[in-house]
């Protein structure tokens, strides 16, 4: 008997609750216009004009992905993100809601705060600061389980934004001979990544989470930063609930914009991209 077809993967979920500390910093040597330096001191990250909103740019490329359903995870404060969505762009390709996370406490709070728009589904986690390859979202999307996009670290380091010193820090993950991950490990030292073999394979925050990851997120206590961290709800869920996520390969670019000296390098990387909501 063999076991019925997994079904594409439909919702999405974006994190667009954090404080943007990083962003709102003065940077030297960064360029910004008006526009994009009064979204930068407030934080709004996602908001933060390349021609248009940079999630605008997050939530085309999820369309292109096969993906209908976004909710968005903002504060009660965020009301220019609740305005643009609802009163200043026509959605024609996807479903807009929002979850509010009351305080920020955390992504794995965040994620928690999406529980009512997942329901009993597999659902798609990702970053509002982060614009991934849209093959790739695909492939996360067709995998209809939990899972996550797999990195190469030094094709990151190649084709992204990103500083080769930031990247090298990124959470490594451990995955076993089959393809699943067994932990995720956050400021790796180097000996561990020396003892991997080959790619050194790291997360981007884009995940495919089924309704256990819940559970994880009431069930983890804060880390030595005060929150309830995604990285401890995942590793909770394998080590204490017994999920199974798929560890889905994955090369760049991705293109990060969680500081003031990314806007630059951003909107070059984005120029001509076409979006479509």
């Amino acid at each position: 008997m063999t076991s019925p077809a997994r079904r594409p993967i439909d919702k999405a979920v974006i994190l667009a609750r954090g404080l943007g500390t990083r962003m709102r910093r003065a940077e030297p040597g960064a360029t910004a216009d008006p526009a994009q330096a009064r979204m930068a001191d407030a934080g709004l990250k996602a908001m933060i004009p390349i021609g248009r909103p940079f999630l605008d740019y997050v939530i085309s490329a999820l369309a292109d992905a096969g993906f209908t359903q976004v909710c968005l995870v903002i504060g009660p404060e965020h009301h220019v993100v609740r305005d643009y969505y609802t009163t200043t762009v026509t959605l024609s390709r996807v479903s807009l809601t929002f979850a509010v996370q009351p305080e920020p406490r955390g992504t794995a709070d965040a994620v928690a705060a999406a529980a009512a728009f997942a329901g009993p589904d597999v659902f798609l986690v990702l970053n509002s600061d982060n614009y991934y390859p849209v093959e790739a979202l695909a492939a996360l999307r067709a995998l209809g389980a939990p899972g996550l996009l797999a990195f190469d670290r030094d094709d990151l380091i190649r084709t992204s934004n990103i500083e080769p010193e930031r990247i090298r820090h990124y959470a490594v993950l451990d995955v076993d001979e089959a393809g699943f991950l067994q932990r995720i490990v956050e400021k790796p030292d180097a000996a561990f990544v020396a003892a991997r073999v080959p790619p050194v394979i790291v997360s981007m925050n884009c995940w495919a989470f089924g309704p256990a990851i819940f559970a994880a997120c009431r069930s983890i206590t804060p880390s030595a930063r005060g929150e309830l961290e995604l990285p401890d709800a995942v590793n909770y869920a394998i080590a204490a609930l017994g999920e199974r996520l798929a560890a889905v390969p994955a090369v760049g670019p991705v293109l990060d914009l969680s500081r003031r000296g990314d806007i630059a390098s951003v909107a070059a990387a984005l120029a001509g991209v076409e979006v479509h909501l």
